[in-house]
């Protein structure tokens, strides 16, 4: 059996900086929100995505030196599921009077990627998710459903635009499992700008097959959401959800980044200055499913680093077994990542 671990310290890092792109993320529904009534989606979708391109290219001036097929293979269709997750999210948000569905269901429908990649990845893995991430997404599942406002006794019939929504959350699911493919390899700033110049072209092409004749946009609430969004929620978020799945699971991605409708909610809280009761039990329940599942594995990879270290030093340690042998080898990699290989025969 191979087992590779991975630093403490780079996985501690890693996860804040899921938290800080969950945060972000999070601040801007209502910036969005604003910035959608006034200006079309899938231009609004398009600038957004243009102004991280551009972004990347004033920053990184020799970013096409980094571009080649290895990354460009998982980087393009890495940005078409990312591109089908949000135009599928906003078609299901059509007016209800043309099949779409509620804000609510969609909040609900869309994180249920929190379940998708847990299961997915224990199907191709065939292997059982771990205690922490089956308690953690059970918690989060059930804070979603309180935050999300669904009611048991409400409107319980099925619309297109759940079938968008939900066919959403399963590209969002499989964005997340093919980013875990990527390798030292993979450059993560290479892999970003595929990324987002993929969602910029086919976001650009939504808006022109649709005929929005959106034009500039006008307004500093949209100007201000297209540039929020475009360096800090896409551009700037999308480096550090690519680098952090090149250490964490996909699971604990899912399981991390679903604080996002969470930190939202608190946002908003904080504007309209009220907090339902409902939502607050909502977001707790998902923060407090976070929570459980980082430090559960925390937990975990602390005895595993403690048993790697008794049998390095040839301490016997409980669960040892005698005739087994372990040869343990310990590689860092580009980004300065330590894997160690146990190998036990």
């Amino acid at each position: 059996m191979i087992k590779k671990l991975k630093s403490l310290d780079a996985q501690v890092l890693a996860v804040a900086a899921l938290m800080f792109v969950a945060l972000v993320w999070g601040s801007t529904f209502v910036v969005v929100a604003d910035a959608v009534a006034q200006y079309p989606v899938y231009a609004f979708l398009a600038a957004r995505f243009l102004v991280a391109s551009v972004a990347f290219i004033i920053f990184f001036p020799k970013i096409y030196k980094r571009i080649n097929w290895h990354n460009i293979l998982l980087g393009v269709p890495a940005g078409c599921l990312l591109a089908t997750g949000y135009i599928l999210q906003t078609l299901g948000l059509i007016p209800e009077s043309q099949g779409g569905t509620t804000a609510a269901r969609t909040a609900f429908l869309t994180g249920m990627y929190v379940v998708i990649v847990p299961i997915v990845q224990s199907i191709f893995k065939r292997k059982a998710p771990s205690k922490g991430t089956a308690v953690g997404m059970g918690l989060a599942l059930i804070g979603l459903w309180f935050l999300s406002g669904i009611s048991l006794h409400g409107s319980s019939h099925w619309v297109v635009g759940d079938t968008y929504v939900l066919i959403s959350a399963f590209a969002y699911s499989a964005h997340m499992i093919l980013l875990g493919r990527s390798d030292k390899d993979h450059d993560t700033l290479a892999l970003t700008f595929i990324q987002l110049s993929t969602v910029t072209l086919i976001t650009g092409a939504a808006s022109f097959i649709t005929q929005e004749n959106a034009g500039m946009p006008h307004g500093w609430s949209v100007w201000f959401a297209i540039l929020l969004c475009g360096l800090v929620a896409s551009a700037f978020a999308f480096v550090a959800q690519t680098w952090a799945q090149r250490i964490l699971p996909a699971s604990r991605v899912a399981l991390i980044l679903i604080s996002e409708p969470a930190l939202g909610g608190l946002f908003g809280w904080v504007i309209a200055g009220a907090a339902p009761f409902r939502e607050v039990v909502g977001a707790s329940l998902m923060l407090a499913g976070m929570i459980t599942s980082e430090a559960m594995a925390a937990h975990r990879a602390a005895q595993e680093d403690q048993r790697l270290k008794r049998s390095v030093e040839g301490i016997p340690t409980f669960d040892d077994d005698p005739h087994k042998k372990q040869s343990i080898t310990i590689d860092e990699d580009a980004s300065g990542i330590r894997e160690i290989d146990i190998l036990e025969e």
